[in-house]
């Protein structure tokens, strides 16, 4: 249950956070580069990057929760043990592949 709840809040997290984020850069970028210089320092602040990881998990984590949920939804990992498995195992891969992607931007 509690996946699926995750699965729900991370889905409406990025259609409103992830969304106004991205107009914000689209509309700072066409702005010019004054503006964009702007975006750019609130981005790399300490909450900009709170708020892009937290995006970023919200991205992931739909993602491994929607892989799962077509396996249910092609009558795969219906028995409890498995079904149990995956569910403790999404979140995971969801932090792992959150953490690889910011320690790869990060290395730059």
């Amino acid at each position: 249950m509690a996946v699926s709840i995750l699965h729900r809040v991370s889905g409406g997290a990025l259609s409103v956070v992830g969304l106004g984020l991205l107009l914000c850069w689209l509309g700072s970028l066409a702005a010019g580069p004054d503006v964009y210089a702007v975006f750019q320092r609130q981005a790399g602040s300490w909450y900009g990057l709170v708020v892009l990881i937290g995006v970023s998990w919200a991205y992931f984590n739909h993602l491994c929760s929607g892989i799962r949920h077509f396996f249910l939804d092609a009558g795969a990992g219906f028995e409890v043990k498995s079904n149990n498995f995956w569910s403790a195992l999404s979140p995971v891969i969801a932090i792992v592949l959150t953490a690889a992607f910011w320690a790869c931007l990060l290395s730059r």
